[in-house]
Parts: C-alpha cells; sequence; structure tokens
C-alpha cells in the first residue's frame, strides 16, 4: 500500500469496512463531515479535514500543531533484546544510551529497504522501535527463532506537537519537566496532565518538536487531548490533518517508507549511508549491501511552474531517466518540489531536465540535494528559532 497525499488522492476514496483497521481514541475531538482517513501500519489517520493546507503550513512553521498520528510503536524485550536488534537493523544499538533514540533501517537479505522508524531504550533490555508504514511485527516474529525475546505491540497511539513553541507548550503541559535541555531524539517518561508518558524530542516535519506515546488503556486519552489544547492555546496551537505534515517533511527531506523508498531501493540510493554500520557483523541484508552502489539516486526536484505530481516522468534529451515519488507545493521557497528517483547514478544534482507530466504538459526542474532548505537541521536542533515571515507566492501554482 502506497500512501500518497498529492491534492488529486483526496478525491480517489472508497468505503472500507473499518474492522481490519484501528481507530485513533482522539477521533471524538477531531471528526467532521469533511474528514478522509488513510490508513497507515493498519491504523486510521485523518488525511484531511476541511482545513486550509497552507495556513495550517504556516501555523507549524511560526507557532505549533498536533497531529494525531498513525506511526506505530512495536514492542521488543528479552534477554536477547540487544542481539536480535543488531541482527534487525543496520544500524549499532549496544551502545544505544537508555532515554535516547535512533532512526534506524531494517533491511531485506537483498540489502533494500524494508522499514524505518526510531528505535528507544527504556532499559537495558527494553526497546520500542516506532515503525513506519508495512508489516513490522510479523517480520521480526519471522527472524527471532533462537533469540530470547517478546515482540508485542503496547497498542500505543501517537501524538506530535510541532512548530517553534512545541517547547514553552511541552513545559506547560508538564509543569516545567520538559524544557530546553531535553535535545533533540531524547526522550523519557514525564507527568502530563497528571498522567505518566512517554515523550521524545522527535517528529516528522523539520520542525522544532515532540512526540507523545499513550500507555494502551491506561491512558485517558480524551483527558490528554484536552490537557494538551489547553497548554497550547495561549502559544496558538492548531489541531491539523496530516496535509501540511506532508508538505513540511518533504521540503525537510523526510522520507516515507512504501512512497519515496521502497522495498526495491537500497539505503544507499536514497542517502542513507550513515545508518548503515558495514562494521557490524551478522545484520539481515549485510552481505548484499557490501556490494551495493553507494551512489545516491534520490533527489530533490524543484519546479517553478507546476507541482511535480507522482510518477510524472523526468526526461533528459528525450529520454527517461526517472520519475517523481511524490511531490508537494513548497510555501517556503515558492515553488513547486518533489523526490525525484533516477533510474541509473549519474551527475544529475544541478542539472536542468524536464518533467513530463501524465497529461502530456512538460515542465522545466531543477535537480537539488536533499533537503530542500535547512540542510544542517538548523531548525528542529533548536538551533535557528528566527519564524519566517508569511509567504504566499506558492497560490499561483494551487489555484
Amino acid at each position: 500500500m502506497v500512501n500518497l497525499q498529492e491534492e488529486e488522492d483526496l478525491f480517489k476514496t472508497v468505503r472500507v469496512s473499518a474492522r481490519r483497521f484501528e481507530e485513533s481514541p482522539f477521533l471524538k475531538r477531531q471528526n467532521t463531515e469533511k474528514m478522509i482517513r488513510g490508513v497507515y501500519a493498519n491504523r486510521f489517520f485523518a488525511v484531511y479535514n476541511g482545513e486550509d493546507p497552507l495556513e495550517k503550513y504556516w501555523t507549524l512553521r511560526r507557532k505549533a500543531l498536533l497531529f494525531d498520528v498513525p506511526e506505530k510503536p512495536i514492542e521488543i524485550s528479552g534477554s536477547d533484546a540487544v542481539p536480535f536488534l543488531e541482527k534487525i537493523l543496520t544500524r549499532r544499538v549496544k551502545d544505544m544510551r537508555i532515554g535516547r533514540g535512533y532512526y534506524a533501517i531494517a533491511c531485506t537479505p537483498q540489502g533494500c529497504i524494508f522499514m524505518d522508524g526510531v528505535v528507544f531504550r527504556f532499559d537495558e533490555n527494553h526497546f520500542w522501535y516506532v515503525q513506519a508504514d508495512g508489516a513490522l511485527e510479523t517480520w521480526l516474529v519471522a527472524h527471532s527463532e533462537n533469540f530470547d525475546v517478546n515482540i508485542s505491540d503496547p497498542h500505543s497511539r501517537v501524538l506530535q506537537i510541532q512548530g517553534p513553541a512545541s517547547i514553552e507548550i511541552m513545559k506547560a503541559a508538564s509543569h516545567g519537566q520538559i524544557d530546553e535541555t531535553i535535545k533533540y531524539f531524547q526522550s523519557g517518561f514525564f507527568d502530563i496532565g497528571g498522567q505518566s508518558l512517554y515523550v521524545s524530542r522527535t517528529g516528522f516535519t523539520g520542525e522544532l518538536g515532540f512526540e507523545i506515546y499513550c500507555d494502551a488503556a491506561k491512558t485517558d486519552h480524551l483527558s490528554l487531548w484536552d490537557h494538551l489544547i489547553n497548554s497550547g492555546e495561549i502559544f496558538g496551537m492548531e489541531v491539523s490533518s496530516t496535509r501540511a505534515m506532508t508538505m513540511r517533511r518533504i521540503e525537510a527531506g523526510i522520507l516515507g517508507n512504501t512512497t519515496d523508498m521502497d522495498i526495491q531501493m537500497t539505503p544507499f540510493e536514497v542517502g542513507f549511508s550513515q545508518f548503515v554500520d558495514l562494521d557490524k557483523e551478522g545484520f539481515v541484508g549485510r552481505d548484499a549491501l557490501v556490494k551495493k552502489k553507494k551512489d545516491i539516486r534520490l533527489l530533490g526536484a524543484t519546479c517553478e511552474t507546476r507541482i511535480p505530481a507522482a510518477e510524472s516522468k523526468i526526461i533528459d534529451r528525450n529520454k527517461i531517466v526517472g520519475q517523481i515519488r511524490a511531490g508537494v507545493p513548497s510555501p517556503t521557497l515558492g515553488l513547486g518540489i518533489g523526490y525525484a528517483h533516477f533510474y541509473d547514478s549519474g551527475e544529475w544534482c544541478g542539472k536542468n531536465l524536464e518533467l513530463r507530466f501524465q497529461d502530456g504538459t512538460r515542465h522545466r526542474i531543477e535537480i537539488v540535494d536533499l533537503p530542500f532548505f535547512d540542510k544542517t537541521k538548523k531548525i528542529v536542533k533548536g538551533d535557528n528559532l528566527e519564524i519566517p515571515e508569511i509567504n504566499n507566492s506558492i497560490l499561483r501554482l494551487i489555484q
């Protein structure tokens, strides 16, 4: 299943039985007749809820948004939790500190990307892997033979508060327990409105932000929602579907599993070499990865005249050399942007090429490195607290 969230996808809707998929415990606080939901990791989530995505985008960049997201934690515990994760993940985990999170990838035996997500260490032999879209739990069980591990679903629904005001909001929500001293990818348990919840300084937007992990039936979800809304109101926080998140995360070069990268692509070709430790023996896919090319074939494309659309073909001197994986408007840049996947290695960055849309029209694009801006991640790390001015020049492309 591919989770595209481009404009036209909002109108490709079908009625689906809800029995297979998990409903959000926060639905009562955000449901409207205009809500269009997607399915991700077997969970429903709001792709659109009648809002103006451009207005929400600027609230995200200038204040904060609250997102009910479908990412799914899986719990791995037991005496062999560490060696098991060393086998599953391409990144070394045995030296992780408790209360720390790592972005980590799981590969197929062929050296291609099966799953990505964030692994958190709760205790010496107790971890959560917060997965993206895909059947991770089944994959883990299939590889668990001869390991003393317990693999389970903690039934934790995740909320994200993202934007420059997020630290002040979380400070208010936690009565000062959470503040600027909590660094990027740090985590721990905190009292949020009288409930002990796991919180990490992470997110999916490229903005400064936090994720809050519920504790299954122990959590009073609606009380938590109301407490966060009350804590964020004074700082201008609003609730949003994921449309604004999608625009911002693509600007930030954050990839979506099964959408921007998939089981046919290696970590190297999407620019993830830093998350593959080839010095670590025995992990799934290592032998294949040793033999793979290290060239990056997933880059950015910018277009001044149209928003790149998924599956549009990239043309170089009348030859198809790649395609767009996902495209969105970039309000900050005032351009259409997208992920450009090239079929072969080459010196693509900096080139001006053509993009052929499915309606046959062609538009000029420029190939650029990712992310599209904030390349040193100063925003998400809190090193750049400048509030951007609103720029609605992108309206010329989306109206």
